[in-house]
């Protein structure tokens, strides 16, 4: 076991000036996609039919208990090795998808990384797709457009301004619109390309809802997924939305294997600066955290909820001059608490993954996750 030493960095230094949630974990059990699900709407995506659909060989086994009940665990193989010191242990069958029932409902759900219907996409378009807007819906990893409410949707019923920025938008639909024979040269883009953005698709959710239809809701799709670039000009022109999300492209988001700690770092904090010296800050929260866990040990166990979650615990900055400055917030928090904030400060709809989040934490005697006041001084 080990660690690493954080503290030259300069998001380190912005912890230090602000605020720490050091008890925040991450919404759901699992990886980036469906941690980016949970962060916009509390739920994890669902895939209907799947048995009848070409999704159908990467629904997972799992174990059964002697009522038939599905447990949170891969199904072994028939012959499995005996320790996994003599070789990894294998599985009969390991997918995307959480067997109809799991959740209790009868449904299909996605817990593992699926790609959006919608151009950009890790998949191409189908070979009769003119458009080259959408993905092609019979690959095996295509999810179907997701109809259930986001937060989008809630702020949208209150007429409430929001959009989604991310690093190389603009790019990653030139690069996703083109005909299936190219080469993807931003999207997925291999290292041996060069200065390459290597833009992550399924880190953009709101790409994967309905609402999000090229062709029949362009105009909505316009307004709400847009480039960094434009967040950039928007910072400066004092006319952010009230609700921005930022995604940073793929060689900056600090993963490992594949992005740079150092680059991922100086970018946000150049960011945070620009946010700083922007006309809208004295009215500004910034929330800075991560989709899931980095894979370090970690002393502290999340709180028992519900089968989607919460997962393990990441770090959580929250950047404000409401902030409670050079403190440590212990309050238990989850990616839903950034909901929970958006939700309280504009009164929009309460989405039922908080509500079912809350029941399963008082099902296990823990206290309801926080939506982040606690960690700002809003009494003047």
């Amino acid at each position: 076991m080990g660690y690493y030493d954080y503290s030259r960095s300069s998001l380190y230094a912005l912890a230090k000036e602000f605020v720490l949630a050091d008890n925040f974990f991450q919404g759901a059990f699992g990886g980036s996609f469906l941690n980016h699900q949970y962060l916009i709407c509390a739920c994890a995506p669902e895939y209907p039919n799947a048995d009848a659909a070409a999704a159908q060989p990467s629904i997972a086994l799992l174990e059964q208990d002697p009522a038939g009940r599905f447990l949170p665990r891969l199904k072994t193989a028939t012959n499995p090795p005996a320790s996994a010191l003599d070789e990894p242990p294998t599985f009969a069958r390991s997918g995307n998808i959480a067997p109809a029932n799991y959740f209790g409902n009868g449904k299909f759900y996605a817990v593992n990384t699926m790609q959006p219907p919608y151009q950009p996409s890790g998949n191409k378009p189908a070979a009769g797709d003119a458009s080259f807007a959408y993905a092609d819906p019979n690959n095996a990893t295509t999810l179907p457009p997701q109809t259930r409410r986001n937060i989008g949707d809630a702020l949208d019923d209150k007429r409430i301004d929001w959009a989604w920025y991310a690093g190389s938008w603009n790019a990653a639909v030139a690069d996703g619109s083109r005909p299936p024979s190219k080469m993807r040269e931003v999207i997925y883009a291999p290292p041996t390309a060069g200065g390459n953005p290597d833009f992550q698709t399924h880190h953009q959710p709101f790409n994967y809802f309905e609402h999000f239809d090229p062709a029949t809701h362009a105009e909505h799709r316009a307004a709400h997924l847009k480039d960094y670039k434009d967040f950039l000009a928007d910072i400066a022109a004092g006319r952010l939305p009230a609700v921005a999300f930022y995604k940073p492209q793929g060689n900056l988001n600090q993963h490992a294997g594949y992005a740079s700690v150092a680059e991922g770092d100086a970018h946000i904090a150049e960011l945070v600066a620009k946010l700083r010296a922007g006309p809208q800050w004295n009215r500004m929260v910034i929330v800075i955290t991560y989709d899931e866990f980095g894979g370090a040990w970690d002393h502290v166990a999340p709180p028992q909820a519900d089968l989607l979650g919460p997962g393990a615990r990441i770090p959580a900055l929250i950047i404000s001059p409401f902030a409670k400055r050079g403190t440590v917030d212990h309050t238990q928090y989850d990616t839903e608490s950034i909901l929970r904030l958006i939700t309280r400060r504009f009164d929009v709809e309460v989405l039922p993954g908080i509500t079912q989040r809350d029941a399963g934490l008082a099902a296990h005697g823990a206290p309801p996750m926080g939506d982040l006041t606690h960690a700002l001084d809003l009494v003047h």
